[in-house]
């Protein structure tokens, strides 16, 4: 049985371009799809941790508020138990505040504006764990996949550039124009 195999005329390597190119974009698919899948897999196996500050110094708690040690913790609520003057101990009603999460906020008026206190409370975050560091280390690595795309694509070009230029080189020397080529009829241009 006689194999046929396909003969493009003219396409000069770019079925090489474009099938890298299809290539690229499925691997890039999968690994998007990947890289999602792994990040709901990270966050869903997070442990829930509580625990207790106690007497930590907020400087200088004005309407502007201050910020607790904890509120970049991931998924963290933070629940006062104490409030109080750090400067001399006295208790701060829950009128002279506002609290918004792991932020405190002096009302403005009082005498404790603008002063150091002292709060204690209790805060749950979610904290990681050997899984999910496993599971943000392979994510990130798969996710690092596509930095090698514009290096296929850049070589694929040159393949396809190499391929166009010994196409070009063919067609010359079989045309006659240069010495070298096929001797039927040509290379005879210039030649007495």
């Amino acid at each position: 049985m006689k194999t046929n195999f396909k003969q493009d005329e003219g396409t000069a390597g770019l079925t090489i371009l474009l099938s890298v190119i299809v290539m690229l974009f499925i691997i890039g698919l999968l690994v998007m799809i990947f890289t999602l899948m792994g990040a709901s897999l990270k966050t869903s196996i997070y442990d829930t941790t509580t625990a207790t500050i106690t007497n930590e110094t907020l400087t200088t708690v004005s309407e502007s508020g201050e910020d607790f040690a904890t509120v970049d913790f991931r998924d963290v609520v933070c629940v006062l138990t104490t409030v109080v003057n750090a400067s001399d101990g006295a208790v701060i009603n829950s009128g002279n505040y506002t609290q918004t999460n792991c932020n405190l906020l002096s009302s403005g008026t009082g005498a404790f504006n603008n002063t150091n206190w002292n709060v204690t409370y209790t805060y749950t975050w979610e904290a990681d764990n050997t899984a999910t560091n496993v599971m943000n280390d392979t994510t990130n690595s798969v996710g690092e996949v596509t930095d090698w795309f514009g290096i296929f694509i850049v070589i694929s070009a040159m393949v396809v550039l190499i391929l166009l230029t010994v196409i070009i080189i063919t067609a010359i020397r079989s045309s006659g124009l240069i010495a070298g080529g096929s001797t039927s009829g040509a290379n005879r241009v210039g030649t007495a």
